[in-house]
């Protein structure tokens, strides 16, 4: 559909404002560089018997420039010598194959080729009965992996298990490697997945580092247990910290990480974790444990973390998920950390769910509570809730008929507050009608619900029992219309998408019901567009207003999105519920009026496959006042070169207004070399909140990372034992020393550990580099 001229002149004079936007957008069509790729060349081998035909039984066949038989006992070739069998093929100058015996003797530039190896050696003897093979001054370099060695014999069993004597095994590729083994003896399997070595020393650059007397490593992604990466922090508020991680391999659907952690100020904890897939099944069961934290003197309790995590689906349409933590106290993850929750993290999950799904209902069976952590507002447990959901299909205008009942047990901790049962049930018709050019969405439905409150405190504006019953309209239109546009030579397609709803809930005084799982949401652009100011079912705000909003687009010729600018608000026809006003918890003081609402604006820029701008806002108009706003730009060429410039404000966080800005940077110094960093900046309080700066190192066969990070300390109980001796910011510095090879990865490493390590994270832009 078309729109008039003038319509559109809000998007070419943007476009204006960007000199370069026809370069950029030119851009588009150049693919993006690619990621630094840090892997070890393998080496690939010709078939050496390309010519002769596939041997698919127990025969031999032997090909030569000159042959001769003795005593019709040993036949000799000489002169590019190749013998074929079903299972390997070799290459030599001289070969002799004693016929009675079936053994097989060579010499002179011997290459040997088998499923899972090439071996260059001096000289060679196999014997058929024995189905064994025994070469000597032998390299080898496996198939598709970058390991590979010397040996001063090396032999293949009938298994094809490979035995080398007075061997080495590195997956570098210099001719004097960064690292590699060398042993008295080193046996592969047979299948390429792993080794071990006896008398082993590991050494860097040909220097001895350290001896083992045995070694049991892994060459391909199969799983093994071993001992895996160590990470090692030589400064931190817990002292020197070492951890040595252990896999165990128990079943092929059963293994345990256990990971002793060394603090050199607090002690030695145990990490574990356990994992398990049974059909349709799995989960997780970790447990950290420390048995006394040295660094707190007027308390000798343990400290410890344990989370249970399932999901699984069983008989036809049932689910199951469970996500259960408890911690010791709650300053468990800023003192001591976890790689279950981050260290800013508030609540502890505590879930169980029972799900059916049939094909028009389903039906949930939950119990939930939250272990809440620091100072707060005592929060309910549901025991269980359950809740009914179905939908009927009708024969006219593509509409259905819903319905939706909940019944949810409210349970306290506290011995003062208020418990409840809450019996909700809400049904109606609704009628979507949706064209490619425009949609229109009714709904009319009637909510019903009835509480029985208990424990209520003399006083109290809540009464023992409730009931509300209120109807609900909404309808919800929008037109998409759209036209050819021609800006800097380009050829594009201009969007308008206007979309209007009004919702219609008659006023209801709700003072007299408590509040148990119910908070105000977020009012941005999309948030406008909701039936509910509010979660869950104490407070069913009254509406009588009407939501308008207006998205333009600006698309290329591959129907890729470059602009995206979205505006909208809420005008209330009536008086807004006042009954709600009183209810504390869901007073947001933005200084919205009875009017209307704060506009609600979102701006998407994508300047090429590099450059992303994204920003949105809550603006009051009226006060003149912010309420919420970021803005966000990207910028990544790939993995290894990106940056992130973030500012954020909200006016009332708690009371308080929050302003922060942030700048995360990863960029590849040369070929080897990358640096991560990140600052980020509280500008309410003027002081940093964090900054961390890593070096990475990494090669084709290893890699070595080097950190230093700063974040400052929460402190979520300040009269328990353990804020003894907190400081007011953590700094550490960590080394990570990655050997590739031997463990069956030869992918690339990147940074994004480095990013994830930081207490806000990193969130990768969508249509960067996709």
């Amino acid at each position: 559909m078309l729109f008039p001229r003038t319509l559109n002149f809000t998007l070419v004079a943007l476009l204006a404002c960007l000199p370069k936007f026809a370069q950029a957008n030119a851009d588009i069509k150049k693919p993006a560089p690619e990621a630094q790729i840090m892997l070890c060349t393998v080496p690939e081998f010709d078939d050496i018997a390309i010519d002769i035909p596939e041997i698919l039984d127990d025969k031999i066949r032997i090909s030569s420039l000159h042959a001769s038989i003795k005593q019709d006992q040993i036949a000799q070739f000489t002169g590019s010598v190749i013998l074929v069998d079903k299972s390997q093929r070799i290459l030599a100058d001289q070969l002799a194959f004693n016929r009675l015996k079936m053994q097989i003797e060579a010499i002179g530039n011997i290459h040997y080729q088998g499923k899972q190896i090439n071996i260059f050696a001096d000289t060679l003897s196999a014997s058929k009965i024995d189905n064994a093979t025994t070469m000597t001054s032998a390299s080898y370099q496996l198939h598709g992996n970058p390991g590979h060695g010397t040996a001063a014999s090396l032999s293949i069993d009938g298994d094809g298990v490979l035995s080398l004597v007075d061997s080495t095994f590195t997956t570098c590729l210099q001719k004097v490697p960064d690292w590699q083994l060398k042993a008295a003896e080193i046996n592969l399997s047979a299948n390429g997945d792993f080794g071990e070595a006896y008398h082993a020393q590991f050494r860097v650059l040909d220097v001895p580092v350290f001896y083992v007397p045995y070694f049991y490593f892994p060459i391909s992604k199969e799983r093994l247990s071993g001992f895996l990466y160590p990470d090692f922090t030589p400064y931190g508020s817990s002292g020197v910290e070492f951890t040595a991680p252990f896999y165990w391999n128990i079943a092929e659907n059963y293994d345990a990480t256990i990971t002793p952690r060394y603090m050199s100020k607090r002690g030695l904890q145990w990490q574990t974790e356990f994992r398990y897939l049974m059909g349709l099944q799995s989960g997780k069961i970790d447990i950290e444990y420390l048995d006394n934290d040295k660094a707190i003197k007027a308390n000798n309790d343990p400290r410890y973390l344990a989370r249970f995590q399932h999901i699984g689906t069983f008989s036809d349409g049932f689910r199951a998920y469970i996500d259960y933590t408890t911690i010791s106290d709650d300053n468990y993850l800023v003192d001591i950390g976890s790689k279950q929750y981050n260290s800013n993290d508030a609540y502890l999950y505590q879930t169980g769910e029972l799900a059916y799904f049939g094909e028009q209902w389903r039906a949930t069976v939950q119990v939930q509570d939250f272990e809440v952590l620091g100072d707060h507002q005592p929060s309910y447990k549901t025991l269980p809730h359950f809740e009914l959901s179905a939908q009927q299909p009708l024969n006219f205008l593509s509409g259905q008929f819903e319905l939706y009942s909940e019944i949810t047990n409210f349970q306290s901790s506290e011995k003062d507050q208020v418990e409840a049962n809450r019996y909700h049930v809400e049904a109606g018709f609704i009628l979507p009608i949706v064209r490619p050019a425009w949609f229109l969405n009714s709904e009319v439905k009637l909510m019903h619900t009835y509480y029985q409150q208990d424990n209520i405190a003399q006083g109290s504006n809540l009464d023992e029992t409730v009931t509300r019953t209120l109807p609900k309209v909404r309808i919800h239109g929008g037109i998409n219309f759209d036209k050819e546009l021609v800006a800097f030579g380009q050829s594009y397609r201009h969007t308008l998408e206007p979309q209007l709803q009004y919702i219609y809930v008659p006023e209801k005084d709700q003072s007299n019901i408590g509040l148990y799982d119910t908070t105000l949401l977020q009012d941005d652009f999309h948030g406008i567009f909701r039936d509910t100011r509010y979660s869950g079912l104490d407070r069913i705000a009254a509406a009588n207003q009407y939501t308008w909003g207006i998205t333009s687009r600006l698309l290329d010729e591959e129907n890729l999105e470059i602009i995206r600018l979205s505006l909208g608000r809420i005008q209330y026809l009536g008086d807004k519920n006042t009954s709600l006003a009183n209810d504390v918890l869901l007073t947001d003081n933005v200084g919205n009026n009875d009017k209307q609402s704060s506009v609600a604006a979102d701006l998407f820029y994508r300047i090429n496959h590099q450059w992303q701008v994204s920003a949105d806002i809550q603006y009051n108009t009226l006060e003149d006042f912010t309420n919420k706003g970021q803005v966000k730009v990207d910028y990544q060429l790939d993995k290894y070169n990106l940056m992130q410039l973030n500012h954020r404000y909200t006016r009332n966080v708690s009371g308080d207004s929050l302003e922060q800005v942030s700048l995360l940077t990863s960029f590849a110094i040369n070929k080897s070399w990358a640096f991560v960093g990140r600052l980020t900046q509280d500008l309410q309080q003027n002081r940093s909140l964090e900054s961390y700066a890593g070096f990475q190192y990494e090669s084709c066969c290893w890699a070595v990372r080097i950190a230093y990070h700063r974040h400052i300390n929460s402190n979520l109980d300040p009269i328990s034992f353990a804020s003894e001796g907190r400081k007011e910011f953590d700094t550490r510095i960590s080394i990570k020393i990655i050997i590739k090879g031997l463990d069956g990865k030869q992918s690339a490493i990147g940074t994004q550990e480095m990013f994830d390590k930081s207490i806000f994270g990193y969130k990768r832009p969508y249509y960067l580099q996709n």
